[in-house]
């Protein structure tokens, strides 16, 4: 139990009625949720209003409402407090329930179109290895330091953030490294946390079918820097032109890294083969398991950070060279035909750019480079055309077929994606709406020395198709078919 106005500190009220002094059990946002003395949050979403429910939430026993407006008829002993914006007011109220966990460790978000799951995964698995307790908050997963939970969303509801938070103040964990995604800084999930730093990675076509314009996608970006506190560090590529746009009106202290601007921190790509990087960061060599320009990038933002959050140069190098791949993340193998196939979470064109223009910065161009990839439904169309142009551009074949269509006639989304192809490119590609089947076709194409590329995915397990999701791993698919045809 905990009282209602110290829940609400620091909430900006504009109305009251009824006392503030009840005893709560629990918040949430989530009318069906709610029990004997709960405060229920009216939350105005995409798909519905939660001050349609709040009668629901009443007659589920809620002791006091959150709302936007108050009701016409209001129930005595019921406690109601009117305030501007729900999101941002839960925010700080998850906050204060679970006794502002942010502030007993070092919270470092991390935001950018690409790169955010492989730079705070890395960053939670150097620190795991430098003997400290860490914990993680990831579109792939959720780790209190050892233990491990499924994550739904890129950046969760703020009352999630803070129970696991909480969780990890309980076991110790000094250290957290957190996604943070244009849709959560947009929700306000991110308000009320307390943190140490953030990196920004880069900025580049995506989600512009739930933020209207770019400029309104990179704005909601700066709005996470523009909210750091004095004492954080703000990390920006300034490889990106973005990167300096984040640090406008930053309150915090302000670090820059690149590979071709000059930065604080500097990197040169010295090898980049199948096997790993070999870059030189500052003054100093390091060799790294990960391939490619974009993981010499992240590479460079996790030796950053981890410099800034207090860890020696040299332990920073031994413990890069010691990084293991994140799942679904240029994540290879190479079967016994000599066949190389690569599963990669490319969902965006600058994404799947890089992915293709490293394969293509590696290979002998002896051999053919298959691209199996398609686009997610009910997301922005705009992109689709650009994913087709791109793909067929920088392979040799391609297959497009479907992602997750979720609502959509996947036949529609294949002609989105097929528009971008240019007319020298029609002869590369082929059209197979079944992944599955599409996978299969890429490996019996494939000859020795080949590579495959399934991009898009990367580490999700499942399809979601009309609303359902079925088991759907491309890395398991892509192993079992090359396994079938060594046999």
């Amino acid at each position: 139990m905990m009282v209602l106005k110290d829940i609400l500190y620091k909430v900006t009220i504009n109305a009251v009625v009824g006392s503030t002094s009840v005893d709560v059990g629990a918040v949430d946002f989530d009318s069906r949720k709610i029990t004997k003395s709960d405060l229920f949050v009216a939350i105005r979403g995409n798909i519905a209003d939660g001050h349609d429910f709040i009668d629901i939430a009443i007659n589920n026993g809620a002791i006091g409402v959150v709302c936007e407006k108050l009701p016409e008829n209001l129930i005595d002993g019921i406690t109601y407090v009117e305030v501007d914006n729900t999101s941002r007011a839960l925010a700080v109220m998850a906050a204060n329930y679970y006794e502002n966990p942010s502030e007993n460790l070092k919270l470092v978000g991390v935001t950018g179109t690409n790169g955010k799951t492989t730079v705070a995964s890395l960053l939670y698995q150097l620190f795991k290895k430098a003997g400290y307790k860490v914990g993680l908050l990831s579109t792939v997963k959720i780790m209190v330091d050892n233990t491990e939970y499924k994550a739904t969303h890129t950046t969760p509801d703020s009352l999630t953030i803070n129970s696991y938070l909480k969780e990890m103040n309980s076991v110790g964990v000094e250290f957290c490294f957190m996604e943070v995604s244009s849709h959560g800084i947009h929700q306000h999930r991110t308000e009320g946390l307390h943190f140490t730093g953030g990196i920004f990675t880069n900025l580049s076509h995506d989600h512009l079918d739930y933020h209207n314009t770019f400029s309104e996608y990179r704005d909601v970006k700066k709005a996470f820097f523009d909210g750091l506190p004095e004492k954080a560090f703000a990390l920006v590529n300034v490889d990106d032109k973005n990167g300096l746009v984040m640090l406008q009106n930053t309150k915090a202290k302000k670090l820059t890294y690149a590979l071709k601007e000059y930065a604080d921190y500097k990197a040169q790509i010295l090898e980049n083969q199948f096997s790993g990087l070999l870059l030189k960061i500052n003054d100093s060599e390091v060799w790294a398991r990960l391939i490619g320009g974009f993981n010499a990038y992240n590479m460079l933002a996790i030796y950053a950070t981890a410099k800034l959050l207090g860890l020696e140069k040299v332990e920073i190098l031994r413990l890069i060279s010691e990084l293991d791949n994140v799942s679904g993340r240029f994540q290879y193998l190479i079967s016994d035909e000599k066949i190389t196939a690569i599963v990669d979470y490319a969902h965006t064109p600058d994404a799947l750019k890089n992915v293709l223009e490293t394969i293509n910065s590696i290979r002998t161009k002896n051999e053919e480079l298959i691209t199996v990839v398609g686009c997610g439904g009910d997301r922005d169309k705009t992109k689709r055309p650009k994913m087709g142009h791109i793909a067929s551009a920088l392979s040799t074949k391609v297959i497009f077929t479907s992602d997750n269509p979720r609502s959509e006639v996947p036949e529609k989304i294949l002609n989105d994606i097929e528009k971008g192809v240019e007319p020298q490119n029609y002869k590369k590609t082929l059209t197979i709406v079944d992944r599955k089947q599409a996978i299969k076709t890429a490996c019996q194409l494939a000859k020795p020395n080949d590579i495959i590329l399934i991009a898009g995915k990367g580490h999700e397990t499942y399809q979601e198709i009309k609303g359902e999701r079925f088991d759907f791993d491309d890395y398991k698919i892509v192993q079992a078919f090359l396994k079938q045809i060594q046999k």
